[in-house]
């Protein structure tokens, strides 16, 4: 199934607030990502639909297998990217921006050697 670079961000923006906090409920998803709670509610829905999350009776959010896999690629992207832009000399802010939208469409070829050259210089 192809996830839409939507849902990547919603669970990336899970698994970063799960390792900021410990744990997470829409409102927080909301507040992070400058999102409407209606639009993070419909996000949610889809995502525990379609396998990628769980909800408890509390209301707090756990990812997946399917979906921490998901979670963990794009973030290891975005980390590395945003990184690696820094690293150029582009700034912080506009690095972190870029690597929002690469993360999404890179092709895992030009990644692994990306990251195999970040390795390297290290």
């Amino acid at each position: 199934m192809q996830i839409h670079e939507s849902a990547e961000n919603y669970l990336e923006a899970i698994l970063i607030l799960k390792k900021r906090n410990g744990q997470v409920r829409s409102i927080d998803i909301a507040n992070e990502l400058s999102f409407s709670k209606p639009s993070v509610s419909v996000a949610m829905k889809n995502l525990r639909t379609n396998g990628y999350i769980s909800v408890d009776e509390d209301g707090f959010i756990s990812l997946l297998e399917k979906g921490q896999e998901i979670a963990e690629k794009i973030y290891e992207r975005h980390t590395l990217i945003s990184n690696w832009l820094i690293h150029l000399g582009v700034d912080p802010k506009i690095a972190a921006e870029d690597a929002c939208r690469i993360e999404h469409v890179i092709s895992e070829e030009s990644f692994a050697a990306m990251k195999a050259h970040a390795v390297q210089e290290t």
